[in-house]
């Protein structure tokens, strides 16, 4: 008896008949790890890259590659010239005919934003796909070099990793000498969602001269309460504004200061220190997460940048 075919592999089926059937490998064929220590095997170098990751997009056109870049997602709009390629829809639920349409020999994807089943329905396709994961700062010069190397720019490396090092240091010189208070960082205000010790954020706190009071969390992101977060008695609060990020004039993600300033006992209400920010460079993970760690060290520490 014959098996039904499910919808997504009628789908599978019909794209591959698209695709051709997979080239045998060459000479010219190499293999290469991805940073979960996935072997990757191209026919060749790739001419023709589909970024599923904001902070790959924004990495690929920091290096100069984005001559190669022909895909990206709807969140991939940083710089703001990425936005003139090709989206293939959003990074959870992207499109596979879009996808294929575009002739990808690479797709660059992540463990963190994008489904397993997305990753499954590339391999059923034969289409090579390379998986990031940079949620440390090391992590991300790290992945700058790998997409360095898959993109023939290794010579721009150097130049972006050591100047990304040179403004870490000099966030983490500039704050040493002072107290370090203890910091909230509200990714997210309804639900409200916080950084806990996996997250990047909560190292570039570290960095940026703060204690995270949500540190002790397990997960990269948590789901609080206003009331839990006061009781842990923050010196600074810091909400995020996403509102307002990329022009966007949308009211999700718009955080509710008032919502914080009835709690006249925090001490960073006492203080006057509360602030409602647009960090959204911190929430890409990728080169611009610099800026928005200097922008950060600046509130957490302004008498040290006088």
């Amino acid at each position: 008896m014959t098996r039904a075919r499910t919808p997504v592999g009628l789908l599978a089926a019909a794209l591959l008949a698209v695709l051709g059937a997979a080239p045998p490998a060459t000479a010219a064929a190499v293999t290469v790890r991805d940073m979960l220590g996935h072997e990757v095997t191209l026919a060749a170098p790739p001419a023709r890259i589909v970024s599923l990751v904001p902070s790959a997009t924004e990495v690929i056109f920091a290096l100069g590659a984005e001559d190669r870049l022909v895909g990206r997602t709807d969140y991939c709009e940083f710089p703001p010239a990425a936005r003139s390629k090709p989206s293939v829809g959003g990074m959870v639920n992207p499109s596979l005919e879009a996808l294929v349409a575009l002739k990808p020999d690479l797709v660059i994807a992540t463990d963190e934003g994008n489904r397993e089943e997305t990753f499954q329905q590339l391999a059923r396709l034969r289409i090579p796909t390379y998986l990031v994961h940079a949620t440390r700062l090391d992590a991300l010069l790290d992945m700058i070099g790998r997409i360095g190397e898959l993109t023939g720019r290794q010579a721009a490396v150097r130049p972006l990793t050591d100047g990304l090092r040179r403004r870490v240091e000099a966030v983490r010189n500039a704050v040493a000498p002072f107290p370090r208070p203890r910091v909230l960082y509200v990714i997210w205000p309804e639900p409200l969602i916080v950084p806990g010790r996996p997250s990047l954020l909560t190292e570039l706190i570290e960095t940026a001269g703060g204690d995270s009071v949500t540190a002790q969390e397990g997960q990269a992101y948590v789901r609080f309460s206003v009331e839990a977060a006061v009781a842990l008695a923050p010196q600074v609060i810091v909400l995020a504004d996403h509102a307002s990020a990329n022009g966007h004039a949308s009211g999700a993600g718009r955080p509710e200061p008032e919502k914080w300033r009835r709690f006249t006992s925090v001490p960073a209400i006492r203080a006057g220190r509360l602030y409602s920010v647009d960090l959204s460079v911190l929430h890409r993970y990728g080169p611009s997460v610099v800026d928005g760690l200097e922008a950060l060290a600046r509130l957490i520490h302004p008498e040290a940048f006088k």
